[in-house]
């Protein structure tokens, strides 16, 4: 079913016009359906919206989205905005992207189509209000009330609570799901982190963010070498920091088991670390401690916990697939699915009584920097034969005006001293313009490269951008950060 024959064979279609998308869609929403069997999933949505999951071929204008938009989400590849669509009847998310892969992208989106999988109706083409520049492009999207489980860790936090497990275990289900389907697409997601789980208005989750999402290049029919490697340093594999890396399956893999133990913590890993401190110590083995969670007398939780690390096993081959994953993940939400309602309706009530300033709202966009509210959790790591304590192998992080003024009071030396400068740009790639990067690349030796990134991408990009590229050499160039450190 996915050989490559198969696979041209949908491209063909999907070239065609209407009708023939929304057979292409059911045609894989059935498929996929029949996989999760009893798994049933109840939409929160009207029955008009699911028929229009379909990328549309006529432009979603101005004239078919209400002039009120409010921001819910900023990152590295553009501005989230909730909104109305006037004729659908119901609000949307309108993503406007920095860059220019949002056909790309949305077209991403659709061939994902599923459940658990964030909905896309249209290309936005139009001129916002709220913005001062010329026509843009964007991708409309689902609109997902509850934000997401970054979002829900937080107002729980706030509340002195957790998730509870029955929802916890069903996020775990619900987000297995999704990637299972990606991946028998052939898509890696490449960014799986609580930010990127969307929550709808009963809690059900859907993946998000497609930025980085690419074809495996393990996949049949695929093209080894034609993937980039993206993703936030806390939930990316070991072997992701290597500079010869193509991505594959197992990296996705790896994020969830980091995801899972984020859920059941109900945290970030690694809340204060500095980046290239944590890069050196995840390649030597250091996971997030998982004493605390083998401790509970919860039913389930032991055996989660173990696919948990057998996920972020440093060694990819070791990893299983999300077609097993799905499997352990639905015999314990099983085990819990009778107590879901009220788990469900807690959590909601929380989220009701929060004030304004608390409420949950989503966050699709992916973030140049680490989210600048730190949890307040004390983290312990395990390793393979040793534990460590956080604030023993890291420093706080500098924040993004920190990083920015070390890069312009260091512009000399990292002139002279950056060797590894493509990968370095290539991690930044998504903001900057195409012209740009063709300059950069063009240019003879790696002082001249590094130059016109600074002069160029970086001047206009700001205090964001200049952080970005400080966390792109801690990444690719440790060593010259941690000289001019010392």
């Amino acid at each position: 079913m996915h050989n490559s024959a198969s696979v041209t064979s949908v491209s063909s279609m999907r070239t065609s016009n209407d009708q023939q998308h929304m057979v292409w869609n059911n045609y894989f929403t059935t498929i996929f359906e029949q996989e999760t069997q009893d798994f049933q999933v109840a939409s929160c949505v009207p029955e008009t919206q699911q028929k229009m999951s379909v990328l549309s071929r006529e432009p979603i204008g101005d004239d078919l989205l209400d002039s009120k938009w409010t921001s819910i989400g900023e990152g590295g590849f553009g501005e989230v905005y909730k909104t109305r669509h006037k004729k659908l009847g119901f609000d949307v998310a309108v993503k406007l992207l920095r860059q220019s892969p949002v056909y790309e992208e949305a077209e991403i989106m659709e061939k994902a189509s599923s459940p658990f999988v964030l909905r896309v109706y249209g290309i936005y083409h139009g001129r916002p209000r709220m913005l001062d520049g010329g026509t843009t492009h964007g991708i409309v999207m689902e609109f997902m009330e509850r934000g997401c489980i970054g979002s829900l860790q937080t107002a729980l936090r706030k509340a002195e609570r957790h998730i509870p497990w029955p929802l916890a275990f069903r996020l775990a289900h619900e987000v297995a799901l999704g990637m299972n389907f990606l991946h028998s697409k052939g898509l890696l997601h490449q960014d799986l982190k609580p930010n990127n789980v969307l929550l709808n208005d009963v809690l059900k989750a859907k993946l998000g963010d497609f930025g980085l999402c690419r074809t495996s290049a393990t996949h049949v029919g695929s093209q080894p070498g034609t993937g980039e490697t993206g993703g936030t340093l806390r939930y990316m594999p070991p072997e992701s920091f290597e500079l010869s890396y193509k991505p594959v399956r197992n990296f996705d893999v790896y994020s969830y088991g980091v995801l899972l133990w984020s859920i059941f913590m109900g945290q970030e890993p690694f809340p204060d670390a500095n980046v290239c401190a944590l890069t050196i110590h995840i390649k030597k083995g250091t996971r997030p401690k998982c004493e605390d969670l083998y401790s509970k007398p919860v039913q389930g939780l032991r055996e989660l916990t173990d696919l948990m690390k057998k996920c972020w096993d440093g060694e990819p081959s070791n990893r299983p697939a999300f077609s097993e994953i799905i499997e352990e993940t639905e015999s314990v939400f099983l085990m819990h699915k009778q107590k879901i309602h009220e788990a469900v309706n807690d959590v909601v009530k929380i989220l009701d009584s929060s004030d304004s300033d608390q409420q949950s709202e989503p966050s699709v966009a992916q973030s140049l920097t680490p989210a600048s509210e730190k949890p307040v959790f004390n983290d312990v790591v395990d390793h393979p034969a040793h534990q460590h304590q956080i604030p023993d192998i890291v420093e706080k992080e500098k924040t993004v005006k920190e990083k920015a003024k070390f890069i312009d009071d260091n512009f000399a030396y990292l002139v002279q001293n950056i060797s590894e400068v493509m990968p370095i740009v290539d991690e930044l790639k998504p903001s900057i313009h195409q012209e740009a990067y063709s300059r950069i690349l063009h240019k003879d030796t790696s002082c001249r490269k590094v130059r016109e990134l600074y002069e160029g991408p970086l001047r206009a990009g700001g205090k964001k951008l200049k952080a970005a590229f400080y966390d792109a050499i801690v990444k690719h160039q440790p060593a010259t950060i941690e000289d001019l450190d010392d």
